[in-house]
């Protein structure tokens, strides 16, 4: 017992007496995981269960962890996920399901295929990264990539071809996806600055951002098709990348898809009304043409996402709404927690922010709803629509969360951090990679946040590198790992014909999922090492 009465539990950093082993008792939960999702392939709710599980016992009788100490961890862990996370989700996918209903998405979607000039890379730039890049920012959590490829195969893409392309788009916008929520989850499990991670982010995101259209042309149509419409994949890319990196360094996390995602398809498809690539070879038809647009009915596609623009930017930068944080103390929890290696408390803290982007969501659905004079009972049935859609994922998004608060809180993840310290001046690359394998284990970059980003700050503190770097490399990793996540891809399959077929889409994404993790990783070297002024302190 301390003076004040308190008794404090000290983390072990070696419960096995060997830092191999318990580091290799750490990667347990981690490799259940795996097992269960990657080659049992079991449902997310199952996976994550089980994570959790093993998690727990671990931590009860290895780190010998009490038990109260335990409980406290889940229950934060709980109210984080429901808190933080499942409010702003819950209303980002009703408002997508309410632009669907008015009526608002069909429209927004025919409006870009009828820009998309007929050419195979056109369209996979228009339809899968501008409008993919829409979709992730507002809705995400494997939408974009089912509904992207649908509208391929429809313009004559092959099924599989339009998966890989959709998987492959999946990639720029997904750390800044559904309005922000996996930097807002990686702030929540590290205590870092949400404005600095998103900050962070975005100072490496937009460098593969900016090439990914051009990447995309490649994929499609090889030399020929990039030498064909390199003037569309420069635009897009580079209005997408730009707005990307302003709006993630000023503004935040929140708006950054969104507002990226509208003007890359503002940008493109004006560029598209003054020039037009060469004709392609007859790789797959044209679009039908259709009887031009009317403005209104172009107003009403893009008008549920200016909204949400709107809203978002206005909400963010209003002063009077900025709550900040507010530091809630947990009994025993933020008294009873000593981690050794700081030798301080681990606070915890409830963070407002999210809670306010959520209800601007909620708002912007409300003002969606006025303007397309819906009724009530079709906003209703939206929603109910959402809940019924959510009620799954939702338990997921619990147990995983769970499970990333109680392995940081047992001092699992310090274990860890001690022993890939090992890497060195490596430790960047790896950190790209240990993103990678956490959004394939989870299918989520939030998720993978929430497992690794403490893991990622133990490491940079050992290892006296910016903190913020390298949790912000957890979260850019990721957005590679996303592409080969069997979930994911199991989301993509399921609208064009290819259930059953998933390994063959894996196999065609792997190795560009290599790429772009060590592309993220060398990115994140540099900062490192060579610029360091690139990273906010």
């Amino acid at each position: 017992m301390n003076p004040a009465g308190i008794s404090v539990w000290v983390q072990p950093l070696v419960p096995l007496h060997s830092l191999g082993l318990s580091a290799l008792a750490a990667t347990i939960p981690l490799l259940v995981v795996l097992f269960l999702m990657g080659v049992a392939r079991r449902s997310g709710l199952v996976a994550a269960g089980s994570g959790l599980a093993a998690t727990a016992l671990l931590a009860a009788f290895v780190w010998r962890m009490p038990l109260r100490l335990a409980g406290w961890s889940l229950v934060f862990g709980f109210a984080t996920a429901a808190w933080s996370i499942l409010w702003l989700v819950f209303n980002a996918i009703w408002l997508y399901n309410l632009s669907v209903r008015a009526g608002s998405f069909d429209k927004l979607r025919r409006w870009i295929e009828q820009r998309a000039s007929g050419d195979p890379c056109v369209q996979a730039v228009l339809v899968a990264f501008c409008f993919g890049a829409l979709l992730e920012g507002s809705a995400g959590f494997g939408a974009p990539v089912a509904i992207t490829a649908f509208l391929l195969v429809g313009v004559g893409f092959e099924p599989r071809r339009a998966v890989l392309v959709s998987l492959l788009s999946n990639t720029a916008p997904v750390a800044f996806g559904s309005v922000g929520v996996p930097i807002v989850a990686l702030a929540s499990v590290t205590g870092l600055d949400v404005m600095k991670l998103g900050a962070a982010v975005g100072r490496q995101l937009p460098l593969l951002s900016v090439l990914l259209p051009a990447y995309l042309a490649l994929v499609v149509a090889g030399r020929d098709g990039l030498r064909r419409t390199w003037p569309v994949a420069l635009v897009a890319g580079v209005s997408f990348a730009g707005a990307q990196f302003v709006v993630s360094n000023t503004w935040g996390p929140y708006a950054a898809d969104v507002l990226s995602a509208l003007l890359s398809i503002a940008a493109t498809t004006t560029l598209l009304r003054f020039w037009s690539p060469r004709a392609a070879p007859s790789t797959t038809p044209s679009v039908q043409v259709t009887a031009p647009m009317s403005g209104r009915d172009v107003l009403d596609g893009v008008m549920p996402w200016l909204i949400l623009s709107i809203v978002i930017v206005v909400w963010t930068r209003a002063k009077v709404f900025s709550i900040g944080q507010v530091a809630i103390p947990i009994p025993s929890l933020h008294n009873g927690v000593v981690i050794a290696l700081y030798q301080r408390p681990y606070a915890a803290v409830f963070n407002f922010q999210p809670f306010i982007t959520g209800t601007a969501v909620l708002v912007t659905t409300i003002v969606t709803s006025l303007w397309f004079r819906l009724s009530p009972r079709t906003v209703l049935l939206s929603a109910t629509e959402t809940m019924r859609q959510l009620r799954i994922p939702a338990v997921v998004v619990l147990f995983i969360v769970g499970m990333a608060f109680l392995f940081n809180y047992s001092g699992m993840v310090y274990t860890l951090g001690a022993a890939l310290a090992g890497t060195g001046v490596l430790f960047p690359i790896v950190s790209s990679f240990l993103g990678w394998i956490a959004c394939f284990l989870t299918g989520s970059d939030t998720s993978s946040n929430f497992l690794f980003g403490n893991l990622q700050v133990a490491t940079a503190q050992q290892l006296h590198l910016n903190p913020i770097l390298t949790a912000a490399t957890n979260s850019s990793g990721a957005v590679a790992g996303k592409m080969i996540s069997p979930q994911n891809i199991a989301v993509g399959v399921s609208t064009v014909g290819l259930v059953g077929r998933e390994g063959e889409v894996l196999r065609s994404t792997f190795w560009h999922s290599i790429v772009f993790a060590m592309f993220i990783g060398v990115i994140a070297w540099a900062q490192a090492y060579v610029v360091p002024g690139m990273v906010p302190r």
